[in-house]
């Protein structure tokens, strides 16, 4: 994969999605057995800077070469973007599922999100009650229905 020297083994499910098992490190102690997801990028400050205002997450780095957010209370995983060369060209494998808090409306939460950003996109979904969009890099994320 030419990653190098790096504190992670890269290895691949059955159907040949790349995923890195992390050897033990201080900052993934209590994320539970998902430390993070990654997202290839072209640029991270933007991205950052999107998902920075759509989630309730905090901002915990930013260079040109990453950006990592985790949730405001400190649980689960980290949501990390590196910058690649490569450009996205097909359909997300992996995506995130966005809840609106319990009372929100989820038609004022899409909203929002197009506001900052994110445009509608149409994956054959057909009539369900979650709303696909796409973020500035056009990766694919649903926004449910609340509580």
């Amino acid at each position: 994969m030419g990653q190098g020297d790096v504190p992670w083994t890269v290895l691949a499910d059955p159907e040949g999605n790349e995923f890195c098992v992390a050897e033990p490190r201080s900052i993934y102690q209590d994320t539970g057995p998902i430390a993070a997801v990654v997202v290839d990028c072209a640029d991270p400050r933007a991205m950052a800077r999107f998902w920075d205002e759509a989630m309730d997450w905090t901002l915990h780095e930013v260079t040109d070469d990453h950006a990592v957010l985790r949730s405001a209370k400190g649980v689960g995983p980290y949501l990390k973007f590196l910058r690649t060369p490569d450009a996205k060209t097909v359909k997300n494998r992996v995506h995130l599922d966005l809840r609106p808090y319990p009372g929100d409306d989820q038609a004022a939460e899409v909203a929002r999100l197009r506001a900052l950003g994110a445009t509608d996109i149409d994956l054959g979904q057909g009539d369900v009650p979650w709303t696909v969009l796409a973020d500035p890099e056009g990766n694919e994320f649903c926004v449910l229905t609340p509580r």
